[in-house]
């Protein structure tokens, strides 16, 4: 038994603030002011100025990609595409790696203001084949090497661009499954563990993963699945299968899908490829709806049929009110009470579709990260998107006054899973009047995250009865100036009750304990 004292952030339907939480066995057993008896011996853990709140819930993460990513070269830090070159060079140098990964390059944040191209690429790694994802996930530009090996499969393919090395839409898809599909499963096993390591570093105790991204016979899933089955030190993956097929989920008994990849309705804003009612400035280009109004409305209404819970991806204002409508109907047609169905992103929501996700129930995994992005500065989304539409991005204050449940993500490897800077972005919205307050901010980084997948009995708040699922931070963020949220840092993040501890059981025994598990996933 453990009494804690100090500060304790409860997150409960009142946002109470105590002084104790006693935990017991993992679970909480007493939250108050004023502690029973009954608990006077239990050792004791003063605070000291420190808080503890709920474990966060990155509600938005590709988490086999993200450990993919996290094991090769990230490059978003850099601000010449010559030193991407330079940061190339050394990778490859160093690493034994058959095919090479970087990811993060971005055309708005490097001096050229162009994407590296093949070209340059060859010149420093002329011989391995190399990939470098661009940061919104949805291009990348390969090397020659790369290049020959893929290029029967993609060169009839939208987004194929051989002269630059870049390929965007279904060519990155296609190049992003060929890549995925040549990783061996005890090298992406022992990546996902590491990754799992690094998101409790952050204070992340569970992670709504967006899985099937080219394995063959979904593969990626099935394993994802086994891993969530097989976790140790309470760590908790939640699978959401990317596909447009509901017996990919149904047959493996999960109760959810939908994601990106294949549930993506548009694009992206760097790719000019996110779906818009009005044209990108200067251009006659609206961008790209994946699908048709039809071809959506057939999934919602199978997949809600089946009894399963939807996410799919929109971040221009035509998609999203494609994916509003199709919920909407889908559930109009065969109401369910409590069926939680999600849009994720929503980066530029109408005020028709806001209202009419509130009336269906409709919450939104956003990633509060994409505001004041580096990737995407503000200066670039105005020569892009018009003074106007940059005003409209992210409006945070106006979907949680309308009542739509928030809840906070990465998109990793997008951006670096960090709930504190999640905290910081959703209290600092530079669009004006549309931050939420850090009591919202926080519940959207925890109770809210574990509300999307019906978790909030055992988890997301800190209750008696509930499971102690708990992250101690250096400072109390009701109390830190909110200009000054980013400061606050993460110092231990504890599950059940006990501090987090890496993984470490083997590749063949994390997959056989997952196949025979009965865990939640």
């Amino acid at each position: 038994m453990k009494v804690y004292e100090g500060t304790i952030l409860t997150v409960n339907a009142t946002d109470d603030v105590a002084r104790y939480l006693v935990e017991d066995g993992g679970r909480i057993v007493y939250v108050g002011n004023n502690l029973p008896e009954r608990y006077a011996t239990g050792e004791r853990v003063d605070l000291a100025g420190r808080a503890l709140c709920p474990s966060f819930v990155d509600t938005h993460e590709h988490l086999a990609s993200f450990a993919t990513f996290n094991a090769g070269l990230n490059v978003m830090n850099a601000r010449t595409n010559a030193q991407i070159c330079e940061m190339v060079s050394e990778f490859a140098a160093r690493s034994s790696a058959k095919t090479l990964i970087a990811f993060g390059a971005s055309p708005y944040s490097v001096e050229e203001g162009h994407l590296v191209t093949r070209e340059e690429l060859d010149a420093v790694c002329p011989d391995r084949p190399l990939m470098i994802v661009k940061y919104d996930g949805h291009a990348c530009v390969v090397n020659t090497p790369l290049l020959r090996k893929v290029e029967d499969k993609v060169s009839v393919l939208r987004g194929y661009h051989p002269d630059t090395g870049e390929m965007n839409q279904e060519a990155f898809f296609a190049v992003s499954n060929f890549i995925t599909d040549s990783l061996s499963i005890p090298e992406l096993v022992k990546n996902i563990q590491h990754a799992m390591d690094y998101l409790a570093s952050r204070g992340i105790g569970m992670v709504h993963d967006v899985s099937g991204v080219g394995f063959t016979g979904d593969l990626d899933i099935s394993l994802e699945q086994w891993l969530a089955k097989s976790t140790q030190s309470g760590f908790q993956i939640r699978v959401f299968p990317q596909s447009l097929d509901p017996k990919v989920a149904t047959k493996r008994h999960l109760p959810r899908i939908g994601g990106c990849f294949a549930c993506a309705l548009d694009g992206c804003f760097g790719s000019k490829d996110a779906a818009m009612h009005e044209p990108y400035e200067g251009t006659d280009d609206k961008g790209v709806l994946y699908y048709t109004d039809e071809q959506v409305l057939e999934f919602c209404r199978a997949a809600n049929r089946a009894g399963l819970q939807i996410e799919v991806h929109a971040i221009g204002d035509a998609a999203f009110d494609q994916a509003a409508r199709c919920l909407a109907t889908a559930l109009d047609e065969f109401p369910r009470e409590d069926a939680r169905h999600g849009i994720i992103h929503d980066d530029l929501p109408t005020p028709e579709g806001i209202a009419l996700c509130a009336s269906h129930g409709i919450h939104f995994p956003m990633q509060s990260s994409f505001i004041d992005w580096p990737q995407e500065p503000e200066s670039y989304l105005v020569e892009l998107l018009g003074e106007e539409r940059v005003g409209r991005l992210n409006p945070l204050r106006d979907i949680a006054d309308a009542g739509i449940v928030i809840s906070l993500g990465s998109d990793a490897p997008c951006t670096d899973p960090d709930p504190i800077l999640w905290l910081h972005r959703a209290c600092n919205n530079s669009t004006p009047g549309q931050s939420l307050t850090i009591r919202e901010a926080l519940r959207a980084a925890t109770y809210n995250g574990a509300w999307v997948t019906f978790d909030e009995r055992d988890r997301g708040s800190l209750e008696a009865g509930k499971l102690a699922d708990m992250v101690i931070l250096s400072e109390n963020p009701y109390e830190v100036p909110t200009a000054e949220l980013e400061r606050i840092k993460v110092e231990e993040l504890l599950l059940q009750g006990r501090p987090y501890r890496p993984q470490h059981q083997g590749v063949a025994a994390a997959i056989a304990r997952g196949m025979l598990g009965h865990g939640a996933c």
